[in-house]
């Protein structure tokens, strides 16, 4: 719904201003790249100098595998380097098509190529940030689609993440599905692609939230169900306190054999924060769920998400600020905006 030329322009403002944390830009062609390093530097209130100084934003370089750079993608790792942002260096390694079909053979590409973006980076601007990134998986060898959240996708990522430490680099991992609809196949391919990279040791996880069909199609109730998983990997991963008070001695000894601990002080004065709270989970019984309208995770999710989006407000910006994103678009808009090559 937005000409190419002119779409960076929108992508970049509706990340500064409906959000304020690190965000994605596009690595397609040195002028795109050029007008979303400038609303970077608007919306952050940054010189040149001082947006060079410190990773603001950053990208996703792909190979064309197999052993492959091309134009752009070397563009963008250039665009990038110079300016001291973080390019994610991700060769697109999928076994028995652009990629061995062993995963062995598919890890040796993957590495290979990662290294190949990440020297390219380094000799432009020696230091410049880089993450080694991995997307290997395996294809359907009846239908050539590539498959996610498959066994072999998981052990790929336990390779990554060892390779990406080898190097003393972060790692870049994906929670990925292949599924086409929010339904119980995308649930279980997240997770094993998720439990994948976080077992390998992920520093940054991406296609975390609403992915589909490979990354074609989003959803908005799948992004809301890997929300809920979100955060209960988050709560998992909570270091255990286990202080005096939290080993419960004394609740223990003060509740009788056979009885309960519902009615303990030691549980009246943790039981509203406790356990974590789900977003999306129903945990009442059959009769209850029943008698609430039978919604299955999906339906609920449907309706959380509609009502986080009308009640969601923008995090607070500087009406000059605001007024100068507004005025460099129209003025990009006004000259053409900028073509999608090198």
């Amino acid at each position: 719904d937005i000409p190419l030329h002119l779409r960076h322009l929108h992508t970049v403002e509706s990340q500064l201003t409906l959000s304020h944390k690190p965000f994605f830009i596009y690595a397609r062609g040195q002028a795109q790249v050029r007008d979303a390093f400038a609303l970077t530097r608007i919306a952050r209130g940054l010189s040149e100098d001082e947006f060079e100084q410190k990773a603001w934003c950053y990208t996703v370089i792909n190979t064309n595998s197999p052993r492959q750079l091309d134009v752009p993608m070397c563009q963008g790792i250039i665009d990038f380097a110079r300016s001291g942002q973080v390019a994610i260096i991700t060769p697109f390694t999928l076994a028995g098509a652009m990629a061995p079909v062993t995963m062995a053979g598919a890890l040796v590409l993957q590495h290979a190529e990662a290294l190949a973006g990440i020297t390219l980076a380094q000799l432009v601007r020696p230091g410049t940030p880089v993450v080694y990134g991995s997307f290997t998986s395996n294809v359907d060898m009846k239908s050539g689609s590539p498959a996610f959240g498959t066994p072999e996708f998981a052990r790929a990522a336990f390779g990554a993440g060892q390779l990406a430490r080898h190097i003393k680099l972060p790692w870049r991992g994906s929670a990925a599905t292949a599924s086409n609809i929010a339904d119980e196949q995308s649930v279980y391919e997240y997770l094993m692609s998720a439990w994948g990279s976080i077992l390998g040791g992920v520093n940054l996880m991406v296609h975390s939230a609403g992915w589909l069909e490979g990354g074609l199609t989003a959803s908005m109730e799948k992004f809301i169900l890997d929300i809920e998983m979100l955060q209960t990997f988050a709560e998992i991963f909570q270091p255990l306190d286990s202080s005096e008070a939290e080993l419960a001695f004394d609740a223990i000894a003060s509740v009788e054999p056979g009885s309960h601990f519902f009615g303990c002080e030691h549980t009246m004065e943790r039981y509203q924060s406790a356990f974590y709270e789900p977003l999306v989970s129903d945990w009442s019984n059959y009769g209850q769920w029943t008698e609430n309208g039978s919604l299955t995770a999906t339906q609920r999710a449907n309706t959380i998400w509609k009502k986080i989006v009308q009640e969601f407000e923008p995090p607070p910006m500087d009406a000059a600020i605001f007024d100068e994103i507004q005025a460099f678009i129209e003025k990009r808009t006004s000259e053409g905006g900028a073509p999608v090559d090198s």
